[in-house]
């Protein structure tokens, strides 16, 4: 691929802080595009948003808006006539500097929860709870754990955009550092090609310290319209399912469909472990509409993410009608338990671990029936388990 532009957006140390880019061009790329592509960046004013930078990349077919001010999260999403993301109580994007994490008893992420998109980690994630570790000299330390951790609420320290003849491809470098504490660098890339549904989003998380350091890391995909409507369903090949909780072992019976938006409905989170191809593992997911003829589809491999989330929350419309596909390192129980059943990750003085995942929108019945195909060869491969109670290895909870 041959680079037409590489800009720095933000460089670290810089006084200047984020430019401002507008590159707009029509056919500029020779990729049979009938429509503009564009790149542009711009910085919001007013309210709880002032300060938070946006860069809105549009390939000609896929568009989105990313936040390197909350992590390097996508925003929202546009393809064609489907919607990328959901409506959330929390209209804007906050800035971090106005989220409190440890507020109602360590829920604070909440107040910030509104993107297509966002990363939960690095050092943990999953539910508030009191950690227990050994300090330097043995002795046990108790450490408050807020929801979904930190990295969604860090700024990115540099943000860089390259555009090649092929692809449009945004880079940035994010920072969960303490002193005395975990020393993780995120290095972010995210790339659509032209006239493509897909984008991919490449991760590297690194230890640029030198002691070990655990690390937890979980992809919050969430949807509302017009994917997330009465009928729509989840698909996925699994070995087995299991509800969190009593709540959600209410409804197992359509633990994969969804009802219209219900008020005062309490959320469903079930846990899966998914089943992938032999030598890649890869393996798939998908929102697909009622009518069945339009989807969102992810894709990556179990290698990176051996856990999977579906959260229902199908409340009424004002209050966040949406349901999140989840994959992840582990599943978003507290960091003690999944420590104690082997899943929480350490990463060495030095070390780094990379991770793909690609978001793919489908319209129309062949692409979704190629999909349901491709699900159904993996399910063949094995004999799926439908816990119809919440199971101890991955959730132990009975409440």
């Amino acid at each position: 691929m041959k680079t037409l532009y590489e800009l720095p957006l933000m460089e670290p140390g810089s006084s200047e802080g984020f430019k401002v880019i507008d590159l707009n061009a029509k056919n500029t790329v020779d990729a049979g595009l009938g429509s503009e592509w564009s790149v542009k960046s711009h910085t919001l004013r007013g309210g709880l948003q002032e300060g938070v930078d946006v860069v809105e990349i549009n390939n000609g077919k896929l568009s989105f808006a990313v936040l390197p001010t909350r992590g390097m999260g996508l925003w929202k999403g546009q393809c064609g006539d489907i919607s990328l993301g959901w409506d959330s109580p929390v209209k804007d994007p906050v800035n971090p500097a106005f989220i409190n994490n440890s507020e109602g008893g360590g829920i604070g992420w909440l107040k910030g929860f509104n993107e297509w998109i966002v990363r939960c980690g690095l050092s943990s994630m999953g539910a508030p709870c009191q950690d227990m570790l050994l300090d330097s000299k043995g002795h046990e330390t108790r450490i408050p754990l807020t929801l979904h951790g930190n990295i969604a609420n860090i700024p990115a320290r540099s943000v860089t955009i390259e555009i090649t003849d092929k692809a449009i491809i945004l880079r940035g470098e994010v920072d969960e550092t303490m002193m005395l504490g975990p020393a993780l660098r995120l290095n972010s890339e995210i790339r659509t090609e032209f006239g493509s549904g897909r984008l991919t989003i490449r991760d590297t998380v690194t230890n640029i310290g030198n002691k070990p350091t655990e690390h937890q890391l979980l992809y919050h995909i969430n949807y509302g319209k017009s994917l997330l409507e009465k009928g729509s369903r989840m698909l996925a090949p699994f070995k087995q399912v299991a509800p969190r909780d009593l709540r959600a072992a209410e409804d197992m019976e359509t633990f994969d469909k969804y009802g219209a938006p219900q008020i005062g409905f309490d959320e469903q989170v079930y846990l899966y472990e998914l089943v992938g191809k032999e030598d890649s593992l890869e393996t798939v997911a998908m929102l697909c509409n009622a009518a069945g003829n339009q989807a969102s589809l992810l894709r990556y491999s179990l290698k990176d993410f051996p856990c999977f989330t579906q959260w229902k929350n199908t409340a009424g419309k004002e209050d966040g009608y949406v349901t999140g596909l989840e994959p992840a390192t582990n599943y978003p129980n507290s960091r003690r338990f999944e420590r104690e059943k082997g899943r929480v990750l350490t990463l060495a003085g030095g070390e780094s671990r990379s991770t793909e995942l690609a978001i793919e929108t489908l319209d129309g019945f062949k692409a979704i029936r190629e999909v349901e195909a491709e699900v159904k060869e993996l399910q063949e491969t094995v004999q799926a388990k439908v816990h119809r109670q919440p199971f101890a290895h991955f959730s132990g909870s009975s409440s």
